[in-house]
């Protein structure tokens, strides 16, 4: 299989602990500088230059919604797990990550001050593994076991939009402070 990977924006969740914070709408539709939070994160996948798919079908779990989102894009040459809560990562993030699977990683996740964030890659090779996953705890099997077979590469970023997801409303606020501290977004 060869191709560029696909970036999976996983957009399928409830948003329930941002309602149960005080946000009146779906965290997604949250507004960040103005606009919907999943416009900001799609903002950056199409700068990237990459491939992109949204998973947005209401699956009961995130391993269910990243199932489902390799299943639609079979195919290519590995996928780069988005949840489209994270609206400040940087589009040069995405194509490192990219990057290092194109390099011969089995998976690649970045890293940022010590911390491990989004998105995480994988190559085509795990694609079976992820077409299979169900529930609600996501690709971590699939990326421990990239992980003990020494396949996994930590990509080291300067970009806190790895680890800036937006689940409360404080963690908007919180977003919205990086995101003006960054110049309005740039």
């Amino acid at each position: 299989m060869t191709g560029l990977p696909v970036v999976l924006v996983l957009a399928s969740g409830r948003g329930e602990r941002f309602r149960a914070s005080g946000g009146q709408v779906h965290k997604l539709q949250a507004l960040l500088g103005g606009r919907p939070v999943i416009e900001c994160t799609l903002e950056a996948v199409r700068a990237s230059g990459l491939p992109w798919h949204v998973e947005d079908a209401g699956h009961p779990g995130m391993g269910d919604s990243i199932a489902a989102a390799v299943r639609a894009t079979r195919g290519a040459g590995g996928w780069l797990v988005l949840p489209a809560d994270l609206p400040l990562v940087r589009p040069d993030t995405l194509r490192r990550v990219a990057e290092a699977l194109a390099a011969g990683a089995g998976a690649a996740q970045p890293v940022h001050g010590g911390e491990r964030g989004h998105p995480v890659g994988f190559s085509a090779a795990c694609g079976p593994a992820l077409a299979a996953l169900a529930g609600a705890q996501g690709a971590a099997p699939v990326l421990r076991a990239q992980r003990e077979a020494g396949a996994l590469v930590e990509v080291p970023v300067d970009d806190e939009g790895i680890v800036t997801d937006v689940d409360t409303v404080a963690d908007l606020a919180r977003a919205e402070a990086l995101w003006r501290a960054r110049g309005a977004g740039g």
